[in-house]
């Protein structure tokens, strides 16, 4: 649907968007258009359905509250690579941005920070694998600054990041942290794409918007 959107018009008419899983590809490619901010989170449809309210008060805090946090105080923060990075956010449902890695509606990953699901009822490790092989041979990773990795649920109970680190092999310099609050899952936040973060592993927050994400 690349082709039919009109960027001009909609970097015009700012609005907010949100969404996940498939909504990857329209958030991420509206962003890189136009430069607006658009979001990774709940849509709201999905607050009728969900058992808990933790979304729909992610929602509430960041839109309305317009808080700048991305993990709660009690949200575990897992640390898979140590250091320091900073740049803008980018990312979401896993196989979708790896088909934005080349071509005609390519993204731009310089500087940036990428964050990561997958859902594992339809991609399995070895499809993440390849996904992020694909990536790595196209340069990806030597252009972020950080990797962000969020929930991937699989029958074989492998993880998204030991999947990423066995693909890196040791040759990135970016900090990797992982959370559980963000992917095909009812407990997830809202997630500003094109906002800058900083990442550091030795510092109590980890990862922190550093600039408001909505006007």
């Amino acid at each position: 649907m690349f082709d039919y959107l009109d960027y001009d018009l909609i970097s015009k008419n700012p609005k907010i968007l949100c969404g996940f899983s498939d909504s990857t590809s329209l958030t991420n490619m509206i962003t890189e258009k136009t430069g607006l901010v658009t979001f990774s989170g709940p849509t709201f449809k999905s607050f009728s359905s969900w058992e808990t309210d933790y979304s729909f008060k992610k929602f509430v805090r960041r839109f309305i509250d317009e808080d700048l946090s991305l993990c709660d105080n009690d949200e575990r923060i897992k640390v898979i690579k140590q250091g320091k990075g900073h740049g803008q956010l980018i990312g979401g449902n896993l196989s979708l941005i790896a088909r934005m890695t080349v071509g005609k509606y390519k993204l731009n990953f310089d500087n940036k920070v990428l964050f990561i699901e997958e859902l594992g009822l339809e991609d399995d490790p070895a499809m993440c694998s390849g996904n992020l092989y694909f990536m790595k041979q196209n340069g990806v990773f030597e252009k972020l600054k950080g990797i962000w990795v969020g929930n991937y649920e699989h029958e074989m109970e492998i993880s998204l990041e030991k999947i990423l680190l066995d693909v890196l092999e040791d040759e990135c310099s970016f900090p990797i942290i992982k959370t559980n609050n963000f992917g095909h899952i009812d407990k997830k936040i809202v997630i500003p794409i094109g906002i800058k973060v900083n990442i550091d592993t030795n510092s109590k927050n980890k990862i922190e918007l550093i600039e408001k994400c909505i006007k």
